[in-house]
């Protein structure tokens, strides 16, 4: 837990290290989630990078000096979560996208034996 003053009065605010951000988006893309289920899971060597790249540009997005109240605070922890799951989201549809392209022969075939049965 840290102590950070804010508008002249302090306020105990507890923070995740960069690390431990980084292992629960490794968990997040690679573990049993909603994410994992409709986006397929990401093995965990591609993840770990994926997951560092996420963070720091979504923390760097975000970063602009320290909060002068609380409800900026709040703001820019609002911020940092919305860019954290934007920026999953594009990686993880980027993924799939790139794998349903890579098997277009898939496709045709499925379309062949519906047809072929009629």
């Amino acid at each position: 837990m840290r102590r950070s003053p804010i508008a002249g009065a302090s306020v105990a605010t507890v923070t995740c290290s960069p690390a431990s951000r980084v292992r629960r988006l490794v968990d997040t893309l690679a573990g049993d989630t909603l994410l994992c289920k409709c986006y397929d899971v990401v093995p965990a060597v591609d993840a770990e990078p994926a997951a560092r790249a996420i963070e720091a540009e979504a923390f760097d997005a975000v970063a602009g000096g320290a909060a002068a109240s609380i409800e900026e605070g709040i703001e820019a922890l609002q911020l940092y979560s919305k860019e954290v799951s934007h920026r999953l989201l594009d990686f993880v549809k980027s993924r799939s996208g790139a794998a349903k392209a890579e098997s277009p022969s898939e496709a045709p075939s499925a379309v062949k034996k519906e047809t072929s049965e009629v």
